[in-house]
């Protein structure tokens, strides 16, 4: 990522922390992704050169712009997926603002994983509602490509809210699945 990118992304992340540390609501929040969190994902994208990514959980787009400048890099796409529209439009301007395209998609991530075709995916990215991650899993493995990577967020910061998807992660023969303490703590697991 160039320096304007990386200084718009602070700013973005600057102004996301501040805004989410004055609401009592956890629902208010715009619950972006941590730095470092992103760069790793967007290391990833280059080192693996996944050029069909899925973000389900746009926000405001922090994370999105890692992904979408990394996507750039792979010559890949990007399509991002999030339910609320205020939050979906200010993404789109801050990816304006970035100079990077996305397809930024106000929706339900469920329906859009059940809505994708087989293997459509190179890299998955969970950002989404937690609790509904076990019920995503049949449509993730499906969507994924052989190949390809799936990312969870918040595995260590909300244990008890991804216990059921990192059980079912853990016990599919079909994936290898590791947890890095980066951020809020990330499960990666490759499609074999």
């Amino acid at each position: 990522m160039d320096a304007a990118r990386r200084e718009l992304a602070a700013e973005i992340h600057k102004a996301a922390s501040e805004h989410d540390a004055a609401q009592a609501d956890r629902l208010d929040r715009y619950r972006i992704l941590e730095p470092e969190t992103a760069e790793l994902l967007a290391v990833l994208v280059r080192a693996t050169g996944a050029r069909r990514l899925l973000e389900l959980g746009t926000s405001i787009g922090y994370s999105t712009i890692w992904l979408a400048d990394a996507a750039e890099a792979v010559g890949g796409t990007l399509v991002s997926v999030e339910l609320d529209p205020e939050r979906s439009a200010t993404a789109r301007a801050n990816l304006e603002r970035a100079r990077l395209t996305a397809d930024l998609r106000v929706g339900d991530a469920g329906e859009a994983l059940r809505a994708g075709g087989d293997e459509s995916w190179d890299l998955i990215f969970l950002d989404a509602e937690r609790p509904a991650y076990a019920g995503y899993w049949p449509d993730v493995l499906r969507t994924l490509a052989p190949g390809g990577l799936v990312a969870v967020d918040n595995v260590i910061s909300h244990a008890d809210q991804v216990e059921e998807i990192l059980a079912i992660m853990a016990a599919e023969p079909t994936v290898t699945s590791t947890q890095v303490p980066i951020g809020a703590g990330l499960q990666l697991a490759v499609k074999r």
